[in-house]
């Protein structure tokens, strides 16, 4: 670990002892560290940058101390340039971030020794189209959700796959997601429950009108594009819970694998594992 970068969750008072030790950590071993700006105010004097912007530093790995949204915006600012990222949990659900603070300084000598693996996760791109013309492009780990932004109103959106009709949906919203993504807002709306290795996207639809609107699995190459149509009204795309735009009638939402990939270092636990600590299922 020649370098490495810190990502830190916003105003957790246990970043005042944590940040700090594991800089030090870090630094008594050479390694060089960067924090991004959220870090720098645990640690004074760090090197800090943007998040968006450490990946043109080149660490070598990237510590998230968070929760789950810490990780998946670290995801988005650091995937296209392959480097790997150590979550630890400081925040309560922990699906992605399963490494306990705990365990932090032994999974790091693992990964010093070279004895801690990888797992790569797919992204989701998502191009929004607008009168042929593509206005913005995003890429998610989890998942993409239009809804409409009047809270009493059904959205209406026509669903492709392949460049084949599928349905028109009315509905509070769609969500397009990955397996990864299939533990979050898709599984409180009702959807299946993906390994990470499983091949497909998700299409689930959120409080549909038609009861018989199930969710629904596809291959990971196949191309969903969802047309917006709300006439005078506004709808609203939202990228992992975290970044998004509005949407207006007409427009296309185009969504597809990414060509990039998120490395995550992984613990010995299965997946199976993880599902029975955080969803409390039964023990043996």
């Amino acid at each position: 670990m020649k370098s490495a970068a810190i990502f830190s969750k916003p105003a957790k008072a246990e970043l005042t002892r944590v940040a700090p030790e594991l800089v030090n950590w870090l630094r008594a071993r050479g390694c060089e560290v960067i924090g991004d700006t959220e870090t720098a105010n645990y640690v004074p004097g760090i090197k800090a940058l943007p998040r968006e912007q450490v990946a043109e530093e080149g660490p070598k790995l990237v510590i998230v101390l968070g929760g789950d949204g810490t990780l998946l915006s670290t995801a988005r600012a650091v995937a296209k340039a392959g480097i790997p990222i150590l979550g630890v949990n400081l925040g309560s659900l922990g699906f992605l971030t399963e490494v306990p603070l705990g365990d932090l300084y032994s999974t790091l000598e693992a990964i010093e020794a070279n004895s801690c693996s990888t797992e790569s996760r797919a992204l989701l791109n998502c191009q929004v189209v607008r009168q042929g013309t593509c206005v913005a492009e995003f890429e998610a780990l989890n998942d993409v959700v239009v809804n409409k932004s009047a809270m009493a109103r059904l959205a209406n959106y026509d669903v492709y796959v392949d460049q084949g009709f599928v349905s028109n949906y009315k509905a509070d919203g769609l969500i397009v997601s990955t397996p990864t993504g299939s533990t979050a807002y898709s599984l409180a709306a009702g959807g299946p429950i993906l390994t990470p290795s499983v091949d497909a996207l998700l299409i689930t639809p959120v409080s549909p009108h038609a009861l018989t609107h199930r969710p629904l699995v596809v291959r990971d190459s196949a191309e969903i594009v969802i047309v917006v149509k709300t006439a005078d009204d506004e709808s609203f795309l939202s990228v992992d819970g975290q970044v998004g735009m509005p949407v207006i009638d007409g427009d296309r939402l185009t969504c597809r694998k990414s060509h990039h990939k998120v490395k995550l270092f992984r613990m010995k636990k299965t997946f199976f594992d993880v599902l029975r600590t955080k969803l409390k299922w039964g023990q043996r």
